[in-house]
């Protein structure tokens, strides 16, 4: 099992906790010829991270890949409950992926600005609405490790940094904050953190 990625894409490390949830041991290595090459567009034409190499075949996409590696390794189930239930962890994660990652995403040309910029002030109120209608799509407790909840970890820690880097208001709400001591619990999701932190630290110095 081969994993293409790059230390600190959130993207990645959310594959990485599943990875390890999982059980599962992969080799992993940088995208060849760099991120968005052509070397690598002819791997994985979209140019997107991480892929997943397995008994011959590639994937692409988090989320796809994800659901894959649950269903090769059903135990312990990342999806699991009445079909209503994995509709409401769908529902949670592609809200992650396609709402509240964005709008996290949209502050990274902004490192290095000034903290009173009018532009980072809207896009940190963006952020912290997003985040307010993630909540409202938390389950009242954390009682096992979900596709939904792979994500969320490292966006927050990236909130997190970037409210210090900016000096914006902490948005992370009490309620928030207990659910990720919830996660934090599960081993996955510590050992990922405790090696992405010092990437995040080393990459934000860096800017």
């Amino acid at each position: 099992m081969k994993l293409y990625a790059i230390p600190v894409s959130l993207y990645c490390a959310k594959l990485r906790i599943v990875l390890r949830h999982k059980n599962l041991t992969w080799e992993e290595m940088p995208p060849p010829g760099g991120y968005g090459s052509e070397t690598y567009k002819d791997l994985v034409p979209g140019g997107s991270l991480p892929a997943l190499e397995h008994d011959g075949h590639l994937l692409s996409d988090s989320e796809a890949i994800a659901e894959y590696l649950n269903e090769l390794r059903p135990e312990p189930d990342m999806l699991p409950g009445d079909s209503l239930e994995r509709a409401r962890i769908r529902e949670r994660s592609r809200f992650h992926d396609t709402r509240l990652e964005p709008a996290l995403r949209a502050l990274f040309p902004m490192i290095g600005r000034q903290p009173d910029d009018m532009e980072i002030s809207g896009q940190w109120g963006v952020l912290s609405e997003r985040l307010t209608q993630m909540e409202t799509l938390l389950p009242e407790t954390t009682p096992c490790l979900t596709l939904a909840d792979c994500g969320l970890p490292v966006t927050c820690l990236w909130i997190d940094e970037l409210a210090t880097h900016f000096r914006q208001d902490p948005i992370l709400s009490r309620r928030l904050q207990a659910y990720l001591e919830g996660l934090n619990a599960h081993g996955a999701v510590s050992d990922e953190l405790t090696q992405y932190t010092p990437r995040l630290k080393t990459w934000m110095a860096s800017k």
